[in-house]
């Protein structure tokens, strides 16, 4: 089986040694080691010495020469926009208050997995939003690696956040953590 073993960013890999393409949605562009298969229904092994956040146009070495072109796969996805910045970013405040991962665009607007729950919380705050599919690429947060355009994760940044972690529940609804002052 092909081994994919060390990512390019986009731009910076000889795109005429692509051997093949890959479409993948945002889950399968966020790993380390996984079996994946191509457009053309071939498998191979994304086998990197760490996880990476693969984006659209960036190439995957094989072992054996040659790079599949990771395609970004259009998935369900909610782009939310307010009337001024300030309120776009008290948008994106609400959503990172819920553990979301979010994409800033270029447009401004904040985009996120399409969700009916969080979109009404977002047209309560006066947002417009269009559901659609799309590439999703979230932001990779303030202390993921900055080599290449983002590419890893790291969670170890040695101080305390502001608050607790560990709610004694999952992050996979939303959530908010209090009044400011609020006893926890």
């Amino acid at each position: 089986m092909r081994r994919a073993i060390q990512t390019h960013p986009a731009g910076t890999w000889p795109q005429s040694e692509a051997v093949a393409t890959a479409t993948l949605d945002f889950d399968h562009r966020n790993r380390r080691r996984i079996r994946l298969t191509d457009d053309a229904g071939e498998a191979f092994l994304l086998d990197l010495p760490k996880a990476a956040v693969l984006r659209d146009g960036d190439g995957l070495a094989l072992d054996g020469g040659g790079y599949i072109r990771i395609a970004e796969a259009p998935e369900p996805v909610a782009d939310a926009a307010a009337d001024t910045p300030a309120a776009t970013a008290r948008l994106a405040w609400h959503l990172g208050n819920r553990h979301l991962p979010v994409q800033i665009l270029d447009s401004g607007a904040v985009r996120f997995r399409a969700d009916s729950v969080i979109e009404a919380m977002v047209e309560g705050l006066g947002a417009r939003v269009l559901r659609h599919e799309a590439g999703f690429t979230p932001e990779p947060g303030a202390y993921a690696e900055q080599s290449g355009h983002g590419h890893g994760h790291h969670h170890d940044h040695g101080h305390h956040h502001d608050h607790d972690h560990d709610h004694g529940h999952d992050h996979a609804h939303p959530h908010d953590h209090g009044a400011a002052g609020a006893k926890r």
